[in-house]
């Protein structure tokens, strides 16, 4: 049977000066009135702080400098990732370019690609979305239909995404298509490419969540031409980019950290004298998210190695899942109210967000059958 390897890790001296650094920038931030500390973080989405952000050096830190990074660790960043959750701040914009869209370009895209969007990108100017998910092909990406069919200069795309957040809103998506023959595996003829969303022959459709909040949308191709060099990587290597792309997305700290605010909230709310009850309770929630923000660290030590650790990854995304949607209803236990969106009460407030958007927890980014199944491979189960 096999067993994961989490090695305690070390911040440097340099995660250390970033935290202090972006510490400054968001109470100045915060004291100028510029934002207030969200609800649900990562689901924000405001261009102008994402810009002040860049303008300050805390976007694509990890990125070479001559594309407007700064050589950091990806430790660093999760450093500042984590200030940024737990702050609040509303870094739903930049999210995903920075995460996970800007570093496949670093390793797989074209020169061109390198240069004209990884600058913006790092400037808090180019927001990007994640084309995966289909209708019938959720978390079963081998399953994806969308076409690309080659043509003089690029390729053709054709076919459906769904579940893309804030597609309305981003300048770019990189798109999971079917180039080619699946193969005995299911997992060959997939390609990537970098789709700018205001070109010809695509729809924007958009879902509302159970909150309200229009985030998600169905994204449709007809026909959308896009050129050779905004392919990612070579043709037929979009599943081992996808795969390795998703340990950036699976192990960061917005996997255990998305209802970070409730659980401050829920702490202020008990006050300094809870009940045996409560100080158990609220003990507990801490110990789990200390081990999971240690399995993170760990995890982000791995990434700097060169390494490809996409079990661990889909273990710590697991279990910080679990965590996150366990928070509300131990909230309600422990600290009973009614939970209502009109609420100016912080901990009334965080708290209904928080249960209304709990269940995409487990869907977003691989859901729990998908993720357990890799675990299951990692440790020798199947």
């Amino acid at each position: 049977m096999g067993t994961f390897d989490f090695q305690n890790v070390v911040l440097p001296a340099a995660a250390e000066q970033a935290r202090h650094d972006i510490r400054a920038f968001l109470q100045a931030e915060l004291d100028a009135g510029r934002f207030k500390p969200h609800r649900c973080s990562w689901t924000s989405f405001d261009r102008d702080f994402s810009r002040r952000l860049g303008e300050a050096g805390f976007i694509g830190v990890t990125w070479p400098e001559r594309y407007g990074g700064k050589d950091a660790s990806t430790l660093t960043r999760l450093v500042i990732t984590e200030e940024l959750l737990a702050a609040g701040s509303p870094c739903g914009a930049h999210w995903i370019a920075d995460r996970q869209s800007g570093p496949q370009i670093l390793r797989h895209g074209s020169q061109r690609a390198r240069d004209e969007i990884l600058p913006r990108i790092a400037r808090g100017e180019c927001f990007f979305g994640i084309g995966m998910s289909e209708p019938n092909a959720g978390s079963d990406l081998a399953a994806v239909r969308t076409k690309a069919s080659k043509v003089d200069g690029g390729w053709r795309i054709d076919g459906q995404k769904i579940w893309t957040t804030n597609a309305h809103q981003v300048t770019y998506m990189i798109v999971l298509a079917r180039t080619g023959d699946a193969g005995p595996d299911r997992h060959g003829g997939l390609t990537q490419f970098i789709v700018a969303l205001d070109s010809d022959g695509i729809d924007v459709r958009g879902i509302s969540d159970m909150a309200g909040n229009h985030e998600f949308n169905e994204v449709f191709f007809d026909n959308c031409f896009v050129p050779d060099d905004m392919m990612v990587g070579n043709e037929g290597e979009g599943w081992t980019m996808v795969t390795g792309e998703l340990a950036f997305e699976r192990s960061g700290p917005d996997r255990f950290l998305s209802d970070y605010q409730l659980l401050a909230t829920l702490v202020d709310e008990i006050g300094p004298e809870p009940d045996r009850g409560q100080a158990q309770a609220i003990g507990r929630m801490v110990a789990q998210l200390a081990s999971l923000r240690r399995m993170s660290v760990s995890v982000a030590g791995l990434l700097d190695k060169g390494e490809q650790p996409t079990v661990q990854a889909a273990l710590v995304k697991e279990m910080g899942t679990t965590f996150e949607q366990s928070l509300p209803e131990i909230a309600r236990t422990i600290a009973p109210t009614e939970p209502t969106l009109l609420s100016d009460d912080r901990y009334v407030g965080a708290l209904a967000e928080t249960v209304l958007r709990a269940p995409s927890f487990s869907l977003r980014g691989g859901t729990r059958e998908i993720l357990k199944s890799m675990i299951a491979r990692g440790l020798g189960l199947r």
